[in-house]
């Protein structure tokens, strides 16, 4: 693997939880693929009046332990799988102590800008690509969710509606959320179901706190995210507006998973669709708050099952 990121985590990236948000984990992943950008013979592709450019379709991230605000890491990328137009890049975090601290699993699209649409690479770029092909750490593989299996074929306000998934966000792209091809930057995609998923977790995070309590606990109830997967489906322009509908997953005693929809409202398409897989974490001892069966059940009732990513 060659080295695409080095730097250390500022305090204004770390939310309420005390650790780098995962808007921020993107938005590193996006940097490390601009510089990949130079060793594939596609120095442009970031830059102003770009005729291609490198866009994420399809990406896995595993959180693997977390980041704090002045930690510094570097990240690492290789290459797994070349097609036509696209190709499988693997990306890992480590902490300066040589710990992981995230990878991601993405598909990246080969874009020209005149079309909106893949383009085959050059023979320039295919033969750097194959030049920095590897492998994958098995100990950072997806864990919980299926990377595997397709996206389904279509996402939809209708398909939202049909099952009462319950709206947890709503909001308008601003012009300051946009790359330098006029679409809203990938980071902002999982950074805004997390400013909403408080809407929908968090009366059963109060709950589990007030439980803790009452067996003589001091608990500042908080979560984190284990695992994400997005699908980017369709990439909006300032002024373009969105809504949050979210579905349920798996509730176990120390997970718990849900599927979250970006759609937009006046076309009824999803902008993107996702799925987590979080804990409840107790903020002071930064340890796994489990549930018990009863609050398993009471939180299968916060989102009804039916969407997927």
């Amino acid at each position: 693997m060659i080295e695409l990121y080095r730097g250390s985590i500022n305090t204004w990236e770390c939310d309420e939880m005390g650790h780098m948000n995962v808007r921020f984990y993107v938005a590193k992943m996006m940097e490390g693929l601009a510089e990949l950008s130079h060793h594939i013979g596609l120095p442009g592709a970031f830059r102003d009046g770009a005729t291609h450019t490198l866009r994420p379709r399809d990406q896995h991230i595993r959180f693997l332990k977390e980041a704090h605000a002045g930690s510094p890491f570097a990240m690492r990328g290789c290459v797994l799988e070349i097609s036509e137009t696209s190709v499988l890049l693997y990306q890992q975090i480590d902490h300066y102590t040589g710990e992981a601290c995230a990878s991601y699993r993405t598909c990246v699209d080969h874009i020209d800008l005149a079309t909106g649409k893949p383009a085959p690479w050059s023979t320039v770029s295919r033969k750097k690509l194959k030049a920095l092909q590897g492998e994958a750490p098995a100990n950072c593989a997806p864990r919980s969710i299926d990377f595997s299996v397709a996206p389904r074929a279509s996402a939809t306000m209708a398909d939202a509606e049909a099952i009462g998934a319950p709206v947890i966000g709503r909001g308008v792209v601003l012009p300051q959320h946009l790359d330098l091809t006029g679409h809203m930057m990938p980071e902002f995609f999982i950074g805004r179901v997390s400013d909403s998923v408080g809407n929908l977790l968090r009366p059963w995070r109060e709950t589990l706190a007030a439980q803790a309590r009452e067996r003589g606990d001091t608990v500042r109830m908080g979560g984190a995210v284990l695992e994400y997967r997005l699908v980017y489906r369709r990439w909006p322009r300032a002024g373009d507006r969105f809504v949050i509908r979210s579905g349920g997953g798996f509730q176990k005693e120390k997970t718990h998973s849900f599927v979250h929809w970006l759609i937009d409202p006046d076309s009824g398409q999803a902008w993107c669709t996702s799925e987590a897989v979080a804990i409840a974490l107790n903020l002071d001892t930064r340890k796994i708050m489990p549930a018990t069966p009863e609050l398993q059940a009471s939180l299968a009732g916060v989102a009804p099952v039916g969407l997927s990513v």
